[in-house]
């Protein structure tokens, strides 16, 4: 759907995009992170044919931007930070303005008004945009983006400014539009991110340094990999059993929490150990109080790739050497699976 290759722009000799190339799917959700000046807004400015690249390219939904401009924006939306709206327009005729900014063909007022449902406007249809709340606002910013029923958006910081109810309100919104568009994401809320997005790049000081799931990341960047874990059961029982659960590879208790006891188990590389321990306590009708894991989050992974004292490139390197453990002992497992099943 989206192909950037070897994308770069330069002011002066500052280079804002350092030869970046990732592919976004059919579909897919990215979470499009970094600091500021990371080169975020550049890359999404090029994409929407904002601003034009020094190098490289940029493919929509077959589509060159450079090349063929008109053909490409017909597939995006855009939602810049600050949405650009007129204040002293009512939002029935801001909407119907970009209507015909867009030369869209479709029938005007079903297409508004399927619009105007989804992101839940309606009762401020008639209203002056300059008296919504922030929270209205981004909604209306969104269903700009979405009029002529582009196949790509891209949302830069749509949940910027809002209360917590707003932005899960915005964030629901953004994960039912991921079922029917691709979109690009950029915000500094990684807890959104984590929740609404199927990938995440990182960028940083123009380069991308990461780009997989966010519990691929968090796997391929920690170093612990062990589950804490929380059953209500006798000590001893529960120790030993987990001790037997497949793919464990050690089992260390912690402390007591009233009846119930915390273990911190360790699985081998590359084996997700969640169903057969979610079995075992099934058969021994001991419940779960807690379950986490202990890998990074996507906020201190995002710290650990952008923290200036490091060596990103090494960093890079690490995640790349990390997936391909990863993949060969999934492998490995796959085949002892695939022998025990045919004894």
């Amino acid at each position: 759907m989206i192909e950037v290759k070897n994308l770069t722009k330069k002011y002066g000799s500052h280079k804002a995009v350092d030869d970046i190339s990732f592919v976004v799917n059919d579909g897919e959700i990215l979470g499009f992170l970094g600091p500021n000046g990371a080169g975020k807004s550049t890359t999404m400015n090029i994409l929407t044919g904002y601003l034009s690249a020094t190098s490289g390219k940029a493919v929509v939904n077959g589509f060159d931007v450079l090349e063929h401009p008109n053909q490409a924006k017909k597939q995006l939306g855009y939602l810049p930070e600050l949405p650009p709206l007129y204040l002293d327009m009512t939002v029935k005729e801001y909407l119907n303005f970009v209507y015909d900014l867009k030369k869209v063909s479709m029938p005007r007022g079903p297409h508004i008004e399927e619009i105007c449902k989804l992101v839940k406007i309606k009762d401020v249809y008639h209203r002056l945009i300059k008296n919504l709340s922030k929270g209205y606002r981004q909604r209306v910013g969104i269903a700009q983006a979405l009029i002529g029923n582009p196949r790509v958006l891209i949302l830069d910081e749509p949940t910027v400014g809002l209360d917590p109810k707003q932005i899960i309100e915005i964030r629901n919104l953004v994960r039912m539009l991921g079922k029917t568009h691709t979109v690009i994401l950029s915000s500094h809320i990684l807890s959104e991110v984590q929740a609404v997005c199927d990938r995440v790049i990182v960028i940083n000081k123009g380069r991308v340094i990461a780009d997989d799931t966010p519990d691929n990341l968090s796997r391929n960047l920690s170093d612990d990999h062990s589950m804490s874990v929380i059953i209500d059961g006798e000590r001893k029982a529960v120790e030993s059993a987990l001790k037997n659960v497949k793919g464990v590879k050690s089992v260390s208790y912690v402390r007591p929490h009233d009846k119930a006891n915390e273990f911190v188990v360790e699985p081998i590389m590359g084996y997700d150990i969640r169903r057969p321990l979610f079995q075992l306590v099934t058969e021994n009708n001991w419940p779960i109080l807690q379950l986490k894991s202990n890998e990074l989050t996507l906020e201190d992974i995002f710290l650990r790739l952008t923290d200036e004292t490091i060596d990103t490139s090494n960093l890079e390197r690490s995640l790349k050497a990390r997936k391909e453990v990863s993949v060969k002992a999934e492998d490995i497992i796959f085949e002892t699976e695939e022998k025990e099943d045919a004894e």
